[in-house]
């Protein structure tokens, strides 16, 4: 018969001490002296859950781990190491680990550990026939394995986190990965958007209020603290804390405990949080808008996300992610973009990071019309010539319209078009002439001379391109 979690080290006495452990709550279980003889076995019969050494000899606990993903991504994995291994650890995490178990480890957490690992292969099983679940983290570029390397390290740990980084680019996202990665995955995970609350609700939201505590307040309400007891609390957006509530946060950081509105009655806080800004905090605490022993508190470990701009190439593996994510949210194929259209959006702007992308994948999912998506399938403001994102390096804007241009002038010369270039000439200088003409602030004199024109030459232009606009273009001065 086979059982449910296999248990995988060369060291007799870590096995015997798993084994008897497993016994005491009857969950059954096979044992190996090598990750081999535990490969050999998979070609019968396949667990539930395996808890496996990193060191061992022959085949490691890597390797191991890397061929048991490739035919059983579902699978969970345990990955047992001692402290000097931790970078070994954090790249099996990074590799599909389950989740690892630092020796020399309490047998207690080891079981809760290996029940949970059970619960996650059944849930998997019962969702068999919804579609898969897409990574939340994404990346290859040094600075996000940075991240995730730090998100391994503190996976065994309590510590406050504080998350810093430019809207949209994935703070909250961090923060689900560092509660589901840490013991406290089981309870819950609690975000609040603390600029979203107004300032006289916050204080209620977070602390929650007792019955009659104010106008309104008809019945005991909890508030987040107690909501996410035992588990993490999200602070999004803490650099716009009112300076009142920044003083009740630092007094439950400090002392464990906070009180309702209205209460009387300290409660306990056991929780994790975790806390994230796009703001300079530092420059905040000079500017006397936030508490610096509070800042202190908070800063504990900070991870800086970087914005997309940093890490242009995980541009392409996020689109890929992100038209994937799309296409199962619509029951259709994925589009799939060209090699031009891919360098387009690589070379893009994106300042709203991460999140614009994926709003623009979104976008090509729905309004592009085939399955190629080519440079000119894309939203009008990144395929027309002069007007890429003003954050665009200017080499790549350079290069970037002409390759545009000559894959439009492909793609309607295989449509059989004729009439090419008197519609691409058009459309060209209506852009040189509201572009200079935004630039100049409507002063037609001057974007004449920027253009090589005189300023009748322009008129005329303008007349030509739209009657209707040179009588509505703002004056020369």
């Amino acid at each position: 018969m086979n059982k449910p979690v296999w248990i995988i080290d060369d060291d007799k006495a870590i096995r015997w001490v798993l084994e008897k452990a497993l016994g005491r709550v009857d969950i059954e279980f096979d044992s190996f002296q090598s990750a081999d003889d535990a490969l050999n076995a998979l070609y019968d019969h396949v667990p539930r859950a395996i808890i496996s050494d990193i060191r061992m000899p022959g085949t490691d606990g890597l390797k191991f781990l890397a061929k048991v993903k490739a035919d059983h991504p579902q699978l969970p994995v345990i990955i047992m190491t001692a402290h000097s291994d931790l970078d070994s650890a954090v790249s099996a995490f990074q590799g599909g680990a389950f989740e690892y178990l630092p020796k020399p480890f309490d047998v207690n957490q080891a079981v809760a550990l290996i029940e949970r690992a059970l619960a996650e292969n059944q849930a998997a099983d019962n969702a068999a026939d919804a579609p898969p679940e897409l990574p939340a983290l994404l990346g290859q570029a040094q600075a996000m394995q940075d991240v995730f390397r730090a998100i391994g390290r503190l996976s065994q740990s309590n510590v406050t986190v504080l998350i810093t980084g430019e809207s949209g680019t994935g703070k909250e996202r961090v923060a689900e990965a560092l509660h589901r990665h840490s013991a406290r995955a089981g309870k819950p995970f609690i975000a609040l958007n603390t600029a979203a609350i107004p300032k006289d609700l916050l204080e209620s939201e977070l602390f929650g209020h007792e019955k009659g505590a104010f106008t309104g307040a008809l019945a005991t309400r909890h508030g987040r603290f107690e909501e996410a007891e035992g588990g993490t609390l999200f602070l999004d957006e803490i650099g716009d804390m009112p300076t009142e509530l920044q003083t009740r946060l630092l007094r439950v950081l400090s002392d464990g405990q906070f009180y309702r509105v209205g209460g009387h009655t300290p409660i306990k806080a056991n929780v994790r949080v975790i806390a994230a800004t796009h703001q300079n905090l530092e420059q905040r605490v000079r500017d006397g808008l936030f508490r610096e022993d509070l800042f202190h508190r908070l800063n504990v470990i900070r991870l800086r996300l970087p914005p997309l701009r940093e890490r242009r190439e995980d541009i392409p593996l996020l689109a890929r992610h992100f038209l994937a994510k799309s296409a199962t949210q619509l029951g259709v194929e994925p589009k799939r973009l060209s090699d031009a259209a891919m360098e387009a959006i690589q070379n893009a702007g994106f300042s709203g990071n991460v999140r614009e992308l994926e709003n623009l994948c979104q976008w090509i999912c729905v309004m592009a019309p085939g399955q190629t998506v080519e440079i000119a399938d894309l939203p009008p403001e990144m395929r027309e010539p002069g007007c890429l994102p003003s954050s665009a390096p200017a080499a790549s804007v350079g290069l970037d319209w002409q390759r545009g241009l000559a894959e439009e002038i492909r793609l309607r010369l295989q449509a059989g078009e004729s009439g090419i270039i008197d519609d691409l000439t058009r459309r060209f200088e209506r852009c040189c002439i509201e572009t200079s003409l935004a630039h100049t602030g409507g002063r037609k004199v001057e974007a004449a001379q920027l253009l090589g024109w005189g300023r009748n030459t322009l008129t005329r232009k303008l007349q030509e391109l739209d009657p209707l606009h040179s009588a509505a273009a703002p004056q020369a001065k």
